[in-house]
């Protein structure tokens, strides 16, 4: 779905000799805990140093009395507001608190263990001088512990948070964005409500899907609205150490399964699992049939030809795992609404 014959405009403007930005950004960026305090010091650092500055940050706590405190103290006096979650805990909550507080004609949303590039705010703000555009989001990098795990496919790196195989290279119109980079005009939210407390995460509970039912319901009741991926517009998502564990891969991909069965209640299966059929039948068998060529012709075997293998065994493991979710998704929601009948 690239969109190659699509003009952007510069992202700012000139009025009278004087050069002011097209639109005004709130970034919201969402914590829960203290054992990202590094983390969140970089996030908003990142925010901080930008070419096209913010018009303001909100860092929302998620009901932690002790996080809250550290980040007055550290950012008491700065530009930064410190606000709490007023909803139930949770992601979604959290930013439904960050949108309530902004005022800027777009909302950004940088996840606390991301760092955004400096011409972020700039690369984003660029595509909103077009009306029709709701939303624009962007390219994830993941930064891992260590070194990337051999076994992890690329296309299911969406499973640590970051963008994968199957995306977009260029700039494009898409269903939904990656959470943890992403904007939507603050006039979107008051148009079709904000996030759904029906799905997210919830302190490490690897659900999610948020983002992509929010972004959906965009679609489906605002004409002639616009969301785009700009790969360009970059932020660097730190991938903690147990994520790179293949039992985290599974549970991970188990629960995406199971958001996606309420992501389809909510919005319906047609729409709800549009991008998913596109990636089931044309990109995974692609990276299976790539994992098993990498392992033939690489003579001699050793741990690069295991990796390879692995990364197809890998692929069938965690589209299994995310079908049985989805399936079990589906059973529980029937029962729910048997009994509510």
């Amino acid at each position: 779905m690239t969109v190659d014959d699509l003009s952007v405009p510069s992202a700012r403007v000139v009025d009278s000799g004087a050069i002011r930005p097209a639109v005004t950004v709130s970034v919201v960026i969402c914590a829960y805990t203290m054992a990202r305090w590094d983390d969140i010091r970089a996030s908003v650092d990142s925010v901080l140093i930008q070419t096209l500055p913010a018009h303001e940050v909100l860092l929302v706590i998620d009901h932690s009395d002790e996080l809250r405190a550290a980040c007055i103290e550290a950012f008491g006096g700065s530009s930064v507001r410190v606000l709490e979650n007023t909803e139930r805990q949770g992601l979604s909550g959290a930013r439904n608190s960050g949108v309530a507080a902004a005022t800027g004609d777009v909302v950004a949303f940088l996840d606390d263990d991301a760092a955004a590039d400096s011409d972020w705010i700039e690369r984003l703000s660029a595509h909103y001088a077009d009306p029709n555009v709701a939303g624009v989001g962007g390219y994830a990098e993941p930064v891992w512990p260590d070194a990337r795990p051999g076994w992890l496919p690329q296309e299911f790196d969406w499973v640590v948070g970051c963008s994968y195989t199957g995306q977009p290279t260029e700039l494009a119109v898409v269903r939904n964005f990656i959470g943890c980079n992403m904007s939507l005009r603050r006039s979107v939210f008051g148009e079709v409500g904000g996030f759904s407390h029906q799905i997210g995460r919830i302190g490490k509970t690897p659900l999610g899907c948020e983002e992509t039912e929010l972004c959906i319901r965009v679609n489906q009741r605002i004409d002639h609205s616009s969301l785009l991926f700009e790969p360009a517009m970059r932020v660097h998502h730190r991938v903690s150490p147990d994520r790179v564990r293949a039992s985290y891969f599974f549970r991970r991909c188990y629960a995406e399964g199971l958001s996606k069965a309420v992501v389809s209640q909510l919005v319906g299966a047609t729409d709800g699992l549009e991008s998913e059929r596109s990636y089931v039948s044309r990109v995974l068998p692609a990276g299976v049939l790539r994992g098993v060529a990498d392992a033939v012709s690489r003579r001699g075997g050793g741990t690069s030809r295991r990796e390879a293998l692995g990364r197809s065994a890998a692929i069938v493991g965690g589209l299994a795992t995310t079908v049985a979710g989805y399936g079990a998704g589906r059973i529980r929601l029937a029962l729910r609404a048997r009994r509510t009948h």
